[in-house]
């Protein structure tokens, strides 16, 4: 049996693709590329009312159509791919011509080992306007050395034929020709192919949002970019205090645990004393060291405690001795200069 690899992000044109392939007779091994960026926490355009976060859409796809899945974490290649891209960035800090070919140039080493003789995705022409155009799409292929080998089936029709469809490994005749961003194609195909649950269309990458993004061009600014501090991008709210410090202060609960779990040697930890309400914060640079500093963190992390009136108590704990300082929260159009 030909065998091919499908990307798969969770969402549905590339659960579509897949589909129509495994129609055709076709062997499908799923693989899904993962990096701290690839996430969504939003909910998914269910018929069903699941409420499935995106992140687990994948391992739900693979099960549904039944067919093995190859996750791969690609977060060191991703992050020197993202401090400096060949092809730039789209609208914020996304990369997505130079992710498009890392993704593929990983899907063309797992080929061999897995016993795919091509590759799908799947890709619409015309719907994203940095990555799915012609001229792009023939870039990439070219230079992620999937020439040829590269099968788009939802758009196939509007493209030149592929080597799977000059071997007759799949008919051309039962491949697509949709163009552009509209979803009623899709949304139709879905419903012939009993697809009731499928997640939200826009797809996880968070650096196509603005505020993320800046919270990444700071670290690459300030040669920051590293998987642990990309770990910590996902969470809390970021400022930059100086050049040499940064302070992540704790939405929830969870972030409060992420963060005091993320604690190395040489960071502060701000948080309430224990009678009060409020988050940690990590406080990250060399400038940590002075007093002034610690003050500033300080009184941004007691702006989000519940007590808003007044001095107020926050302990620092740094070298395994903590202390206490008073302060007074700062007021909320205090923070923007600082705010990621």
């Amino acid at each position: 049996m030909i065998k091919a690899l499908s990307l798969i992000s969770g969402g549905l044109d590339s659960t579509l693709a897949t589909k129509i392939i495994m129609e055709q007779g076709v062997g499908v091994v799923a693989v899904n590329f993962v990096s701290p960026f690839s996430r969504c926490d939003r909910r998914p355009a269910s018929v069903s009312g699941s409420s499935r976060g995106c992140r687990h859409e994948v391992q739900y796809v693979s099960e549904q159509l039944n067919i093995p899945l190859k996750v791969v974490n690609v977060t060191t290649d991703f992050l020197e791919m993202l401090k400096s891209p060949k092809h730039g960035y789209g609208s914020n800090m996304n990369p997505c011509i130079d992710c498009r070919i890392l993704m593929l140039k990983k899907a063309r080493e797992l080929m061999e080992p897995l016993g795919a003789s091509f590759i799908i995705t799947g890709e619409v022409l015309g719907q994203r306007p940095m990555s799915q155009h012609g001229q792009a799409m023939r870039m990439v292929e070219k230079e992620a050395g999937v020439e040829g080998i590269l099968l788009r089936p939802l758009c196939a029709k509007l493209l030149e034929p592929t080597l799977p469809e000059k071997n007759g490994w799949v008919d051309r005749e039962k491949l697509l020709d949709i163009s552009g961003r509209g979803r009623k194609m899709q949304i139709q195909l879905a419903e012939a192919y009993s697809i009731k649950d499928y997640p939200c269309p826009a797809g996880g990458c968070v650096l196509t949002d603005p505020s993320f993004s800046r919270r990444v061009r700071d670290l690459i600014d300030h040669k920051m970019l590293t998987l642990e501090e990309a770990k910590l991008l996902n969470h809390g709210r970021h400022f930059r205090l100086t050049a040499n410090a940064k302070l992540v202060v704790g939405r929830d609960e969870r972030d409060n645990q992420m963060i005091e779990g993320c604690l190395r040697e040489g960071d502060y930890l701000f948080q309430p004393v224990e009678q009060a309400a409020g988050p940690s914060a990590l406080g990250r640079g060399a400038d940590f060291e002075k007093e002034e500093t610690q003050l500033l963190a300080a009184r941004l992390t007691a702006r989000y405690f519940d007590q808003k009136e007044g001095a107020v108590t926050v302990l620092v704990t740094h070298a395994g001795q903590t202390r206490e300082l008073s302060v007074v929260p700062f007021a909320p159009a205090a923070i923007q200069p600082y705010l990621l």
